[in-house]
């Protein structure tokens, strides 16, 4: 090539890039850090999807409203890191950090997006959530959030909950003395309607403890429930449905090790007082119970048993669910038991000492 042809080719490539501008710069995550007193909702709020906005150990008196996708929130390990309710703001509105819908709802975490835009790829890991009126960490209109090494306790309903949200991971994450459920997913919390897609949201490796329910899947369909441990708390998994369309079912609850349920907690409009519950399926179909470990859950409820099948509190049956190869012992008034009036349910290769009806074991 001569030089008058590389002279060519360098103005042409010179008249390219000017006609197109040069090419946009892509953004480079950044580290927003936060200290005790400082705004974790600045950090967030100036934050672009891909940022991780980092809390240093230490207890952090404000609730935060996350709405920026691809976005971590992440602290230095539950235990060090805490959100907790803001004192009393009266005392010192100008300085107050909790002023928004999250904080006025009365939770501590809210990752928010709609059903038409949903809010996607956010993670909240390693910090604990206490002492919320609400919920520690409230989640609606979510597409892939993960919910990791999260510790919530003594939070007034739920400790981690999502209505309205798909492909979620919610996974070592600890489960403390919360008013309602540990962990709660659902449907939608403020209207009447059929189960929804979950879209392989998984549950697996948490603990629940001391809570009225560990765990509770209302509505939903396409789940997993997989190696939690439950203990304490007055119900260990609840899978809730009803006579809405698509029915709540086509779910897993699998090889987790459920023990000593046997808190007592009073009844409630819609439920019998509770104590001594390992699994409860109510109005649910198409459901694998399977490999799980259920010992000592004991109690004089309507829904104590290890396992328990009960039509739902609306009438309609649980159906075409699968229930095998559990280790069930040590429940009362039953290992296994079959309280509802459909037919079509299975339990095989259960190993257990005692069944309602007898002779499931």
């Amino acid at each position: 090539m001569n030089k008058r042809h590389i002279a060519l080719l360098a103005c042409t490539a010179a008249a390219v890039a000017a006609g197109l501008g040069a090419a946009p710069s892509a953004h480079h995550p950044t580290v927003h850090r936060v200290q005790p007193g400082q705004s974790i909702q600045k950090a967030v709020d100036a934050a672009e999807p891909g940022d991780v906005v980092l809390l240093a150990p230490g207890t952090y008196r404000q609730s935060v409203d996350i709405k920026v996708p691809d976005l971590t929130l992440r602290g230095h390990g539950a235990g060090r890191t805490v959100l907790a309710p803001a004192e009393d703001a009266g005392k010192s509105k100008s300085k107050s950090k909790s002023k928004g819908a999250c904080a006025e709802a009365g939770n501590g975490v809210c990752v928010t997006g709609t059903d038409k835009s949903p809010l996607r790829g956010v993670t909240v890991r390693s910090l604990t959530v206490r002492g919320f009126a609400r919920n520690g960490l409230w989640a609606t209109g979510t597409d892939g959030l993960r919910v990791t090494h999260v510790a919530a306790e003594k939070n007034g309903q739920w400790g981690i909950a999502e209505e309205r949200s798909v492909h979620s991971t919610l996974s070592h994450n600890l489960l403390r003395e919360n008013g309602d459920a540990g962990l709660f997913v659902s449907n939608t919390v403020d209207t009447e309607e059929g189960a929804r897609d979950a879209e392989r949201t998984v549950i697996r490796y948490n603990r629940t403890t001391g809570n009225r329910i560990g765990v509770t899947v209302r509505r939903l369909r396409n789940l997993s429930v997989d190696r939690n441990e439950a203990t304490g708390n007055c119900a260990a998994v609840f899978v809730v449905g009803d006579e809405t369309k698509p029915r709540a079912g086509d779910l897993s609850v699998t090889r987790n090790y459920i023990h000593a349920n046997n808190k007592h907690c009073p009844k409630t409009p819609r439920l019998p007082f509770l104590q001594g519950s390992g699994i409860v399926l109510t109005g649910a179909e198409d459901t694998l119970v399977a490999y799980n470990r259920v010992e000592d859950n004991k109690g004089a409820s309507p829904l104590s048993g290890g396992i328990v099948l009960f039509k739902s509190f609306v009438g309609t049956p649980s159906e075409r669910n699968d229930i095998r190869d559990n280790l069930v012992t040590g429940n009362s008034p039953a290992d296994l038991a079959d309280r509802d009036t459909a037919e079509t349910n299975t339990f095989s290769r259960n190993t257990c000492t005692l069944s309602e009806p007898a002779g499931m074991c």
